[in-house]
């Protein structure tokens, strides 16, 4: 396979591709994380996606590659009763949305939007994922070690908190962690 572009400075998702050895380089996008009202939950992460994508598309750094070089952008929310979690932007929200997420099952959704020349592919995986009862020590002590103010609802799967707060999943791990990589790579394969 050859290089790919990689619309994301989540280090998550670079160790992922790592991980299935890839070939990427990185360009980020500067694009506001937003989408217009009313527009379905399920849709939301596929729009971001596809907004970053667009805006290496047409970057400085992009000419540089050739046009068909395969631009690949992801966006993932948490979602629970019908409410979107972002990024929390303080202590006390991480605490808020982890205290929210504690003893109940919430679905993670990450949009993948792949740019090949003129050609679009996007598609949206979802993980249901189910956590324990979590005290109020536990989830300040994780908030003020982990600092998890970068993760839509405040948590990474892969640290302390999903090691030991996770009841079960039901889905693609590595979804929560910010990629379907698997999917991902299968669909750049088939390019």
């Amino acid at each position: 396979m050859k290089k790919i572009i990689l619309a994301s400075q989540s280090p998550r998702r670079k160790q992922l591709l790592e991980w299935a050895e890839i070939d990427f380089d990185v360009i980020t996008s500067e694009i506001t994380e937003d989408w217009p009202e009313g527009m379905p939950l399920n849709e939301i992460p596929i729009h971001i996606a596809r907004n970053k994508a667009l805006d290496v598309k047409k970057s400085d750094s992009f000419y540089t590659y050739p046009t068909d070089t395969p631009i690949v952008a992801a966006d993932t929310v948490v979602i629970i009763q019908d409410k979107i979690l972002g990024k929390p932007a303080s202590r006390d929200e991480a605490i808020f949305m982890l205290s929210s997420l504690s003893g109940r099952s919430h679905h993670v959704i990450t949009g993948v939007v792949i740019l090949k020349g003129e050609d679009e592919y996007a598609f949206a995986e979802t993980t249901e994922v189910n956590f324990h009862d979590l005290s109020k020590q536990e989830i300040e002590n994780y908030v003020d070690q982990y600092k998890p103010f970068d993760k839509a609802g405040s948590y990474a799967i892969q640290e302390w908190i999903g090691v030991v707060g996770i009841k079960g999943i039901h889905g693609d791990f590595y979804n929560v962690m910010g990629l379907p990589v698997s999917r991902v790579v299968r669909l750049l394969y088939s390019l």
